[in-house]
């Protein structure tokens, strides 16, 4: 029997596993980390529906964290197969795991020094020994070119826009072609390439993280410059929170056009964000995966004031001139942007902009539902500084571009199943494929499992 079980990315845009099993062969598609409401962020403790023992192979879209993050976790608990992904994911992945992994350790230990976790001892999901014995693991394989996986399966990966390295994962396993969309680009990025269209399969298996919106059509680079001359008028900094593979590095980019547009040309603009830093030269070690020309990239990263350590940082904080600071993380969940949201959330001339996905529970989502006080590093603070989002800047392809993906197919599928989105956000994807597509599509549980 053919089946599909979605371990995780079901009901919620974060912690995407995807099952297949055929007889006694066992494939995960991504394995990602839960994140944003607590009881989504303990569901990271609790034992897979399966053992990970068990499990010969996993398929990885790309390294977001939501859908890389708890790869170490399943190599600790006994997964030992090969990690099959792009050779950009790979290294995307590298950085975000031993990012991760060092910040599971820091805050284990934390804990334990402020005696604040009912855990005797507070212990980290994952140590950066394990991230580093998982990137062992991982197999690249190149785009265009089929590959065999366990199971006398076989393996097809496209290019998905979105992140640097991210694919769509064609496999073709018991006599059926399921297709994984991972999370999908928009069409017409400057930075990245438009997702590939797939033409035939049997089972479709896609993300809806905007299934029930459309992004705002208007120039973004140009509303992006709006919001920030707003700001520095009145003296104010702009504090942005952005994911640090993909959207740090296309701020940039629009940033430096701005400047090329005669806009902008006296706000210095900082990037805080070791992650971020080394994502930037990844770039360049994979310049066939962007669009960006390489006198574009070296003069677009030229104008920036990268921040290399903690001291450097801690300067910027204190620094009230008018600025940019772009930091992670996207979500405000972590990182060093939650020291400058601290420094500078608490004025009314200063502006906090997000632009991509904020899952619910996060201070991102919190803050633009309209929250003015936000908890950092275990106080209340108040925030009177601007909130503005700018979701068209967004990685993700929003309900039309959804709907653009898969009328590139050429016959209906056997069925679609919608995971990785909010509840609200995959039904209406639901109700929309049926009305306009006519195909059967279906949004799944957690650990519901389909006989294909």
């Amino acid at each position: 029997m053919l089946s599909l079980t979605s371990l995780g990315g079901a009901g919620t845009v974060t912690g995407s596993k995807h099952l297949i099993t055929h007889g006694n062969t066992r494939i995960l598609i991504d394995c990602g980390l839960f994140q944003g409401l607590k009881n989504l962020r303990e569901l990271n403790w609790q034992r897979l529906a399966v053992e990970p023992k068990d499990i010969d192979a996993v398929v990885l879209t790309h390294a977001h964290l939501d859908h890389c993050g708890y790869l170490p976790r399943l190599v600790l608990d006994g997964f030992r197969g090969k990690i099959f992904s792009t050779s950009a994911t790979r290294d995307v992945a590298e950085l975000i795991l031993l990012d991760s992994a060092w910040l599971q350790e820091k805050d284990a230990d934390f804990a334990n020094r402020k005696g604040f976790s009912k855990h005797k001892p507070a212990l980290p999901l994952y140590r950066v020994r394990d991230a580093e014995r998982t990137l062992l693991q991982f197999k690249p394989v190149p785009l265009h070119q089929e590959t065999e996986l366990p199971g006398n399966a076989r393996l097809l990966l496209r290019s998905a826009g979105h992140i640097l390295g991210a694919a769509t994962a064609q496999i073709d396993i018991g006599g059926k072609r399921l297709v994984f969309s991972g999370d999908l680009g928009r069409f017409d990025d400057m930075v990245m390439p438009d997702p590939e269209p797939v033409t035939a399969a049997d089972y479709i298996i896609i993300e809806s993280t905007y299934g029930n919106r459309r992004h705002d059509r208007s120039d973004a680079v140009e509303a992006l410059g709006d919001i920030i001359e707003r700001t520095t008028r009145r003296g104010g900094t702009v504090v942005i929170p952005a994911f640090a593979v993909g959207r740090a590095q296309s701020l940039i980019y629009d940033l430096w056009l701005l400047r090329q547009r005669g806009r902008l040309r006296t706000v210095p603009v900082y990037l805080d964000s070791p992650m971020a830093t080394s994502a930037t030269a990844l770039l360049h070690r994979h310049a066939d995966d962007h669009k960006l020309a390489q006198h574009d990239f070296e003069a677009a990263f030229s104008e920036v004031t990268y921040m290399r350590d903690v001291e450097e940082s801690k300067a910027l904080s204190a620094n009230r001139y008018p600025k940019v600071i772009i930091s992670a993380s996207g979500m405000a969940t972590g990182g060093r942007v939650l020291h400058h949201i601290e420094a500078f959330g608490g004025s009314h001339q200063n502006t906090l902009l997000f632009s991509g996905f904020q899952a619910a529970g996060t201070r991102g989502r919190k803050l633009l539902e309209g929250a003015r006080e936000v908890k950092i590093h275990g106080r209340w603070m108040p925030i009177k500084a601007e909130v503005a989002e700018l979701a068209m800047l967004s990685a993700h392809a929003d309900s039309d571009e959804l709907m653009r993906w898969l009328g590139g197919f050429t016959r209906a599928p056997e069925g679609v199943f919608i995971v990785h989105g909010e509840s609200n956000a995959s039904e209406a994807l639901r109700e929309r494929i049926q009305r306009e597509l006519k195909w059967h599509a279906s949004v799944p549980m957690q650990n519901q499992e389909f006989a294909l």
